[in-house]
């Protein structure tokens, strides 16, 4: 069993900065699973926002974040972090952790999903 907990959301303001967190556990090893972040704005579909590879070397984002987000990871921790800067009021939406055995960019379609933390960037 697989399971993902986030931490750090909260309420910003445009242009301030957060920092995501996601926990692995269970019966698993977490550097044998890709990672990655999508989220979700009321009223729309679940979006890709970045993948990590299992080692951290490979890295992908969405368009829409690019420049402005990193994905990292450390496998001593079990912990993948999404640091978040240059927050727009567009990136307000439910921020959904997950897990797969395999990497890919933004058609990644992971096995294991996070409850979700909620992001709010107030004008």
């Amino acid at each position: 069993q697989v399971q993902l907990v986030e931490s750090g959301g909260g309420l910003v303001q445009t242009g301030g900065s957060l920092r995501l967190s996601c926990a692995i556990s269970g019966r698993t090893s977490f550097s044998s699973f890709a990672m990655g972040w999508f989220r979700q704005a009321p009223g729309t579909e679940r979006e890709f926002v970045a993948t990590i590879s299992w080692g951290g070397t490979n890295t992908y984002y969405a368009d829409s974040v690019k420049g402005r987000f990193t994905i990292s990871r450390d496998n001593a921790k079990n912990t993948v972090y999404l640091q978040m800067n240059s927050l727009e009021s567009v990136d307000t939406a439910v921020y959904y952790c997950a897990a797969d055995a395999r990497y890919s960019g933004s058609d990644w379609r992971p096995t294991y999903w996070g409850q979700g933390t909620q992001v709010t960037v107030s004008s």
